[in-house]
């Protein structure tokens, strides 16, 4: 193992740089990371003694192997072709940008996508905003304080910001960040959740529908501080577009006051407007999307789901354990499983939460610390269920399955006193293949189901004995 001083390399690059040193039949384990705290924790699991001084502006290089110089100097090869700076342009050429206003001034963008780490977020979000940008942040840990500054000054200017902690948009067609290949149609999005919008866009698309823009805001937007700022600026702004025949406003459980706000702004509007806010007495996500199938009179499809290989017998007294990289899939799975089950019968974490996240890429990326999570839960006398989400789309993992297939088949292993229930989120054209990864989960021992509700329902039924 190597510490390197100051050699900053983003956790996106560190993870797949890592996952192909680590396939190399002659690596047992290879992991390269800032030492930020978490990945320190996770290298200390995994048998490195990283030196006490080393902090998150260095690079550890841990790689345990037959030919560890070999290794080294694959990693080396690769890290060097992610930073290699572009060839030089020739002389006379114009110098590159280097601030979001400058960029403005070249190009008749109206939008910025900034993604930084979150403390340097406010600088370059209010420069985009100076030049006339709208802006999308991609970047989580951003202080709420920034948050409320950014949009107030948004507001004023006529812009909207979309996030922090923003994971997918669309707009005009074309999705950014976490954003599934869907058609395009009349149906607009204003959400305040990544894989919130992420499911209703694949439902929607299952059931012949399209999606033409989908503004994120942020999961905090619609909390007390914020207070729906962004929100509201995103609904009048799809009221305004003759293409957009629907409107749904999905979020993480917002405040009550901020959800009367965002329910009052939208009875004054032209645009019909369907609500998917994840609490008692609301509609799930996947009612929330029937609700719009029937508001454009379209008929309601049986969403597709595969059942497991083997019924499970499930002993009394288990629980449902629920391993999540959507936070409001998880939210959503919490509501249904208290209605099925009480509170008391399951435990669900999600993944991609802030405190996991911190130095590290999201699980919709780097599945590491939710594949240990698996291994642990089924390996827990007390577990019953395994419940799980996997997303698809542009920027996750390129093959969850892949990963996926052999911790499901190892958490499994034969048994029939254990179950696993999977919500596969993805459209048709996403380039995962859908029912390349649908199918291979199946044949894992899963059950596998495009609504995450009904995923939830069965998995609580498999503890009840009444499984859908």
């Amino acid at each position: 193992m190597e510490v390197r001083r100051g050699a900053y390399h983003d956790s996106v690059t560190l993870m797949r740089v890592s996952r192909r040193i680590g396939a190399r039949p002659d690596v047992a384990s290879a992991m390269a990371a800032m030492a930020t705290e978490l990945n320190r924790e996770v290298l200390e699991r995994m048998g490195f003694d990283v030196p006490g001084d080393a902090g998150p502006a260095d690079l550890v290089v841990a790689i345990e192997a037959d030919d560890v110089d070999g290794a080294r100097a694959e990693l080396d090869d690769l890290l060097r072709d992610s930073s290699r700076a572009p060839a030089d342009p020739g002389l006379g050429a114009r110098a590159p940008a280097r601030t979001i206003a400058s960029a403005a001034a070249r190009t008749e963008a109206t939008l910025a996508l900034v993604s930084v780490p979150g403390p340097h977020v406010f600088t370059e979000a209010m420069d985009a905003l100076a030049a006339g940008l709208n802006v999308m942040i991609f970047s989580d840990n951003v202080p709420v304080e920034a948050e409320v500054a950014l949009k107030e000054e948004a507001t004023r200017r006529g812009l909207i910001v979309m996030g922090p902690d923003c994971g997918t948009a669309v707009i005009g067609g074309a999705g950014l960040g976490f954003a599934n290949a869907v058609r395009p149609g009349p149906v607009g999005l204003v959400a305040a959740s990544g894989t919130g919008a992420q499911q209703i866009m694949c439902l929607l698309d299952s059931a012949g529908v399209g999606v033409g823009n989908v503004l994120g805001v942020g999961g905090r937007d619609l909390s007390p501080e914020v207070s729906g700022r962004s929100a509201m600026s995103a609904l009048a702004a799809l009221d305004a577009d003759p293409a957009t025949e629907l409107i749904v406003v999905v979020s993480k459980p917002p405040a009550p006051k901020v959800a009367h706000l965002i329910r009052e702004a939208a009875r004054r509007m032209d645009t019909p407007v369907v609500f998917a806010l994840p609490g008692p007495g609301e509609d799930d996500l996947t009612q929330a999307v029937e609700s719009a199938l029937e508001r454009l009179g379209r008929p309601l499809p049986l969403w597709p789901c595969l059942s497991a290989p083997v019924t499970p017998r499930i002993p009394a007294g288990r629980t449902l354990r629920g391993l999540f990289a959507g936070g409001t899939l998880r939210d959503e799975a919490e509501i249904v499983a208290a209605d099925v089950l009480g509170p008391e019968e399951f435990t669900l974490v999600d993944y991609g939460d802030d405190a996991y996240t911190r130095g590290r890429a999201h699980p919709m990326i780097d599945p590491t610390l939710r594949l240990e999570a698996l291994a642990e839960a089924a390996a827990d006398p007390d577990t019953g269920v395994l419940l799980l989400d996997v997303v698809l789309g542009h920027g996750a993992d390129p093959d969850p399955s892949a990963t996926l297939v052999p911790a499901l088949k190892s958490a499994l292993g034969g048994r029939d006193d254990l179950a696993a229930v999977i919500s596969l989120c993805g459209a048709a054209d996403d380039p995962q293949d859908l029912d390349r990864q649908a199918t291979a989960l199946c044949e894992a021992g899963a059950a596998v189901f495009a609504s995450n509700a009904e995923a939830v329902r069965h998995a609580a039924g498999l503890l009840r004995g009444t499984p859908r």
